[in-house]
């Protein structure tokens, strides 16, 4: 067999790159120096600085140098950590940017339009500009007070169009900012613009979406999270509305650990009157209302039994269970209103639930004669205050019941007018 000879190889030969292969050197700051040029020969004018950039985009590499375009954009020149300029010794900042010019929302807006062309343009931009506030929150220290007003109606402007998400502005938990009041005074100023241009449903709705609710104590100084300060703060900046969206919030956040420390009692098989002076002592520390408890205890003790999947089986077995907890709802039906609360839920519950469909005026009964649902309650259910949900079937169950109710109560009448 032959065999293959070895191809020659040359040794110690230089393999040039070719030019497209090589890779240019990283250079914020002839970058930053284009951008000035350009933006001297555009003027003030801001439909001028946009078409340059449009234009620049071919040339310029905005995808590798967007952080700091936006520098520029917002603080006229590049952003070194702590938010002060990079300062080389030349012309190195430009007042066509965000921080130049007036202090008004006319200028803001303004700059929000080249912001928002430019990126629809460059869409790769959109995540950059993402980037770009999570570094340039974290450096308001470093800037002046007008400078921080105009960023925070941006930042607002910004949020509400969808352009940057509102989660952005937990970079403003920082130690240092939130000690100095630097953070609570930017997100003042960007509730208030939001509220201003967009409503205030729409901030709150952003809020919720972004998990912010939960946070917004964090962006208040240590010594100055307390409930009154927290309504004093909203109340003077006019926005009465995160004020209740929060205590809705922390309210959503009590009844769950009160549903938590029921659903641990029941689970231990506490004593009734053992559980119900825990959950009083929760309603009395939360501030909660009977009629916000009442449903939370029907779900959590609904909830704490596997239910016989036989329809025939499941009505003896809700009657035997409920009927322990009687007094448990009894204690939390001191008002028509908590009663009612109680009594649409347990509708609803048996509609969600179909193996309960026919038991419904049996838990009815059973909480007539247990005391936790009045007459006049049931009477009002039955003629305007029901749900929906399964209405023409639990009528009809309660339709004896309710005749039965209104002749006791006429036949009461009659024995006292005798």
């Amino acid at each position: 067999m032959s065999q293959k000879t070895e191809k020659p190889t040359l040794s110690g030969q230089r393999i040039k790159t070719r030019k497209r292969d090589e890779k240019e050197k990283y250079d914020p700051v002839g970058f930053r120096d284009s951008v000035l040029a350009g933006f001297a020969e555009a003027g003030d004018d801001l439909e001028s600085i946009y078409k340059y950039l449009d234009l620049a985009g071919s040339k310029l590499d905005y995808r590798r140098y967007g952080e700091a375009l936006f520098d520029i954009l917002i603080a006229g020149g590049l952003l070194a950590p702590g938010g002060t300029l990079v300062q080389d010794g030349k012309s190195c900042r430009t007042e066509s940017c965000l921080f130049g010019g007036p202090d008004s929302m006319e200028h803001v807006k303004g700059w929000e339009q080249v912001f928002t062309k430019l990126m629809r343009r460059y869409k790769y931009l959109e995540k950059l500009l993402e980037e770009e506030m999570k570094k340039v929150l974290v450096y308001i220290k470093g800037f002046n007070d007008s400078e921080r007003v105009k960023l925070a109606r941006m930042t607002a402007l910004w949020i509400s169009n969808g352009s940057v998400p509102p989660a952005v502005l937990n970079s403003l938990i920082n130690e240092h900012l939130v000690k100095d009041g630097l953070a609570l005074d930017f997100l003042l100023i960007v509730f208030v613009t939001w509220k201003q241009e967009k409503g205030a449903s729409s901030l709150t709705t952003a809020l919720r979406k972004a998990g912010i609710d939960s946070s917004l104590p964090e962006f208040f100084p240590p010594n100055k999270r307390t409930e009154e300060n927290f309504k004093l703060v909203f109340e003077e900046n006019g926005l009465m509305e995160v004020l209740r969206f929060q205590k809705a919030q922390a309210n959503q956040g009590n009844k769950k650990d009160l549903q938590n420390q029921l659903e641990e009692d029941i689970s231990e098989n506490k004593p009734v009157k053992d559980i119900i002076a825990s959950v009083k002592d929760a309603v009395v520390k939360f501030h909660l209302q009977e009629h916000e408890v009442i449903t939370s205890l029907w779900n959590t003790v609904m909830g704490a039994v596997e239910w016989n999947k036989k329809e025939e089986l499941v009505a003896e077995q809700a009657l035997k269970h409920l009927r322990q907890y009687a007094p448990l709802f009894s204690s939390f039906t001191q008002t028509s209103r908590s009663e009612l609360a109680l009594l649409v839920r347990v509708q609803e519950f048996c509609y969600e639930n179909m193996n309960f469909m026919k038991v419904f005026q049996k838990i009815v009964l059973l909480f007539y004669k247990t005391d936790v649902l009045s007459e006049d309650t049931i009477i009002k259910w039955y003629k305007e205050a029901h749900s929906v949900k399964g209405k023409s079937v639990f009528l009809e169950q309660m339709s004896k019941f309710i005749e039965w109710l209104q002749n006791a109560e006429e036949e009461s009448e009659s024995a006292g007018d005798d």
